[in-house]
């Protein structure tokens, strides 16, 4: 695991653009296309307009990536608080994105079947092979939840390596989610965090005892990829270290 520490929140968002971008232009040329689990929530919006921008027009063939989500809000898709929606506003439509290249989960379908079927069009994408993303962004929420593994929910003891639907007391909603097992089989995991509010969890998460059931973020251990953490210095004012 590595922790990379920015003075502010523009050399963070720059630098993990940059990250991305050479991890995408790697994996085109490796396997001709570039996997990437997508992270919704305020933090990441700024991200996704700077790809959005001219800088990286060229810089990458976006037409070679697939743009998946690591956890969905039981949202209609037009909905403002609907992760894809927000991402095809700020990143999708100013890129031009061809449909065909967006993996959003379907929301018009109770939580329960909305999981089981975007597990279903995963697995078909990898053509029934082992699920390795190429790249998966998380956030982290001040409660220590990332994707929508949030503290004390049954999605947590998950083993399998797929997409559960969870009730989440705390906002009195079904979310839908990637399970830790599935997330952990990415080639590379980016944590992009920033804001004193969240300074308190990154304390917890990277510092303290494990107790994945108080601090799910911790159940984010790659088991052959590599784990970054993309920090601001008020997000990381609470490490010993």
């Amino acid at each position: 695991m590595a922790i990379h520490i920015f003075k502010t929140v523009d050399a963070l968002i720059i630098k993990l653009a940059e990250d991305i971008v050479a991890s995408a232009q790697q994996a085109i040329a490796s396997r001709e296309e570039f996997n990437i689990v997508l992270s919704g929530g305020s933090s990441p919006e700024a991200l996704y307009k700077i790809l959005a921008s001219p800088t990286y027009t060229n810089q990458v063939d976006w037409n070679k990536i697939n743009f998946f989500f690591g956890d969905e809000r039981n949202a209609p898709a037009e909905d403002p608080q609907n992760n894809a929606h927000m991402v095809r506003e700020a990143l999708f439509h100013p890129r031009n994105i061809s449909a065909a290249r967006i993996f959003a989960v379907d929301t018009s379908l109770p939580p329960e079947q909305a999981a089981k079927n975007y597990t279903k069009r995963i697995s078909e994408h990898f053509k029934g092979k082992k699920i390795v993303f190429d790249l998966i962004l998380l956030g982290l929420g001040d409660d220590a939840h990332t994707a929508s593994l949030f503290p004390h929910t049954t999605v947590l003891a998950d083993t399998f390596v797929s997409i559960q639907s969870v009730f989440v007391e705390k906002h009195n909603t079904f979310r839908i989610t990637m399970t830790a097992p599935m997330i952990n089989q990415a080639r590379d995991i980016a944590v992009l965090v920033y804001g004193q509010g969240k300074a308190e969890a990154v304390h917890h998460v990277l510092e303290d005892e494990v107790n994945t059931e108080k601090y799910p973020a911790q159940l984010i251990q790659p088991v052959n990829g590599n784990l970054q953490w993309y920090v601001d210095e008020a997000a990381a004012s609470g490490l010993r270290k």
